[in-house]
């Protein structure tokens, strides 16, 4: 990509650029902010850092490549953490800058900063890229910062202090020395007080006078004045105001990958440019409206089907069209359909797209998965859910087969505000991007749900190379890093593994999956055990779902959901045993040994209980033993069930997930989802699975008014290629996935 880097002057912006040539990109200009006085040093500002800012000029001869500059005229207006476009924001003359040099360059696709911690300066800059069609670049993102300034030593950047302010920095001793003769001192602060090496605190601030970049000239500072903010006897404030300086030049020479650049801006090498000018008018792509009651009649009383939890805080919605007859307009005008009906279910109980956690995007083809994304992205908006957007996954799965259109959405709602989302939209080295709609991770009452993650490597965003293994390797990394921004590890605190495999995967990989999952969780686990013997750690439940595609054509998706506590709480599973109340005999079963082989259960006393029921075809055989056929007994069943058999197994999974769900302590009403995987292959159609667990639930309501299911379905009916404990064992013929939490 054409990038035009944000630089301040400091050694991050410097080295964020070479990290941009590093993965492929180019740098074909830099922008700089600077105070409107030119006297001034230091802006009060949490946004931009200004001192030494009459050095940068000479940036654009030294690198070869346009400035961009731009005063900043306005103050910070928006404080919360989330940016929404506020006039008179500091962060609109960012963009006034960047428009600016977009129409200059209209190549530019992206934009570089050196973030590293700060989420404030990350979340401005992803949200004037959002307005102005750019990809943030922030390669140096969550990197370790220990890591990252002995790499920027490394690398050749010198650049010096011009601020100190932290306990330990001496401004008289410490402003202009370069950050290789600082580092050991830094890092006896870091020991001694917990500074951050690299200044992330505001500890300090630097200025790169060179690096490999400035293939032209070097800079050399040769009068500069020590300027005392604060005398302060513990934490003196200063800042260093050049008076005089001058430029070296260089043998030509340049880093490699950037002669591109030379050659691009060769008109324009050396320009300084100074942006005026006020906000311009923006464009916005109108969102999809909320439709009337009316629109949807025609359709909904034939096709559109919808299932919800009964959970009154927090409930599971489907919606999907049922379409036996094939006749659906498209993937794009089915999903359509759909997120409006779901819009307006949403309205009907007074909430709307910001009280959504989570979606699950089912469609029939991963061919139009743009074109699903494009009818997504009108429905779902960030202007629409200001506290953060929802985590997704999608999935292919075989929904025209199963006569269930082309499109099929899950979301899962509560109905307040108190979701904490992470959302980082900028490419970096820390976890994939999500640049849209769409978010990492979304914590809410304890219960991280994590979006699908892909076998990405972050700074490419590509899948890596080494088939399933390897990507399910990078997938779990890049699930701890997001893990690790909530303070917890996926190898601790997980309750629920969910692995989507495509059925690219070869069949002599597929045992390998497993046990890649189980060796890599459980070196990690021990990593923190190490670090801290007291913890307590959950022991997850498995699911893999074998579907036909994945996004990317990514051979493995992983889908973790973890328990979080608060920091006041501590983390409590329990196993528990069959107590003398244990839950009644009901259509017919009783308590049997075997029972306890099909359920995986995680359960945290008082507040979590998850439960995965697999149906395998031995367990079928015993359910159904005394309605079975020579062939079955003779193994020739190939999934061929009568409906009258597909009712008792309905049945039985009914009666087993009741009986586990009291004897835990919790019941019906305290579901937030339940899905059932159907394979394809059963035979059996979707519809009447779905009328035969219906019945079963009203009977279990008339046997002991604990499963109220109201006017729609309980439950969400997926059809898949297969399910199971293992990626080499996924011929479940049902699998249900039970989700129950207290408030």
């Amino acid at each position: 990509m054409k990038v035009v880097a944000l630089v301040s002057g400091g050694k991050d912006s410097c080295y964020a650029m070479m990290k941009c040539i590093q993965y492929g990109h180019q740098i074909v200009a830099v922008a700089n902010l600077l105070p409107a006085d030119d006297s001034v040093d230091e802006l009060d500002s949490y946004m931009y850092q200004t001192v030494g800012h009459q050095i940068i000029v000479s940036y654009a001869e030294c690198m070869g490549v346009p400035l961009f500059r731009r005063r900043i005229q306005g103050s910070t207006r928006h404080q919360k953490l989330s940016y929404q476009k506020t006039p008179g924001d500091e962060v609109e003359d960012m963009f006034i800058l960047l428009n600016e040099v977009k129409k200059q360059i209209p190549s530019v696709t992206a934009v570089s900063s050196g973030a590293i911690a700060s989420d404030y300066q990350r979340l401005r800059v992803e949200s004037v890229c959002s307005r102005l069609g750019l990809v943030s670049l922030a390669f140096l993102w969550k990197q370790d910062q220990s890591l990252l300034l002995q790499e920027m030593i490394t690398n050749s950047i010198m650049a010096i202090t011009v601020k100190v302010a932290a306990m330990g920095l001496d401004p008289s001793k410490h402003l202009g020395k370069e950050i290789a003769f600082l580092q050991p001192y830094l890092h006896k602060l870091k020991d001694l007080s917990g500074i951050n090496v690299c200044g992330e605190g505001g500890e300090y601030e630097t200025l790169t006078l060179d690096c490999p970049l400035f293939h032209n000239a070097r800079i050399v500072l040769d009068e500069f004045q020590v300027v005392l903010h604060s005398s302060d006897s513990i934490a003196p404030v200063g800042v260093l105001h050049p008076l005089k300086f001058h430029l070296e030049r260089k043998a030509s020479h340049s880093l490699s990958g950037n002669d591109k650049t030379n050659d691009l801006c060769r008109e324009n090498i050396s320009s300084v440019s100074e942006v005026q000018g006020e906000n311009p008018k923006e464009c916005k792509s109108p969102g999809e409206h909320v439709p009337e009651v009316s629109d949807l009649i025609e359709v909904s009383s034939h096709r559109l089907h919808i299932s919800k939890t009964e959970k009154d805080n927090t409930f599971s919605l489907c919606c999907w069209l049922q379409d036996p007859s094939g006749a659906s307009a498209g993937l794009q005008e089915d999903l359509k359909l759909i997120l409006r009906q779901i819009e307006l279910q949403l309205v009907g109980y007074g909430l709307s797209w910001e009280h959504v956690l989570y979606i699950h995007l089912y469609i029939s083809d991963m061919d139009q998965f743009t074109q699903a994304n494009e009818t997504y992205v009108r429905f779902i908006t960030q202007d629409k859910c200001p506290f953060g957007v929802p985590s997704r996954s999608t999935i292919e799965l075989p929904l025209i087969q199963a006569s269930l259109g082309r499109a099929y959405v899950e979301v899962l709602v509560a109905n307040d505000q108190s979701k904490r989302v992470l959302h980082v939209q900028s490419i970096s080295c820390w976890a994939p991007s999500c640049i849209g709609p769409y978010s990492q991770a979304t914590l809410h009452k304890d219960i991280l749900h994590m979006a699908g993650q892909l076998g990405l490597d972050p700074p490419t965003m590509t899948i890596c190379d080494g088939g399933s293994t390897a990507e399910l390797e990078q997938a779990l990394q890049n699930s701890e890093a997001i893990a690790e921004c909530f303070k917890c590890s996926i190898s601790t605190s997980t309750i629920l593994f969910v692995v989507y495999c495509s059925t690219n995967i070869p069949l002599d990989e597929r045992p390998k999956i497993h046990d890649k999952l189980d060796t890599f969780v459980n070196q990690l686990k021990l990593s923190y055990l190490d670090k801290d013997t007291k913890l307590d750690v959950l022991d997850p439940i498995f699911l893999y779902i074998l579907v036909p595609d994945l996004p990317k054509r990514a051979l493995v998706e992983i889908k973790p959901i973890l328990h979080v506590p608060d920091t006041a709480e501590t983390p409590e599973e329990t196993f528990c045993e069959l107590s003398s109340t244990v839950a009644p005999s009901s259509f017919g079963f009783q308590p049997v040994e075997w029972h306890d082989s099909c359920i995986q259960k995680c359960v945290i006393h008082g507040k979590i209980c998850v439960v995965v029921l697999s149906i395998t075809s031995e367990v079928a055989m015993k359910i159904c033993s005394g309605s079975m056929n020579a062939d079955w007994s003779n193994g020739n069943h190939q999934n061929s069930f009568t409906e009258n058999q597909i009712k008792r197994i309905s049945r039985f999974c009914i009666y087993l997930l009741d009986k586990t769900v009291l004897e835990n302590g919790f019941s019906w009403k305290d579901t937030m989802s339940l899905r059932l995987y159907i394979p394809q292959n059963l035979h059996v159609p979707l519809e009447t699975i779905s009328s035969l667990f219906e019945e079963a639930f009203k009977e279990l309501d008339q046997m002991k008014g604990g499963a109220k299911v109201g006017g729609k379905p309980f439950f969400n009916l997926v059809p898949v290629l297969g399910a199971g404990r293992s990626a080499a064992c996924t011929e479940d013929i049902i699998t249900c996935e039970l989700f129950a939490r207290k408030y």
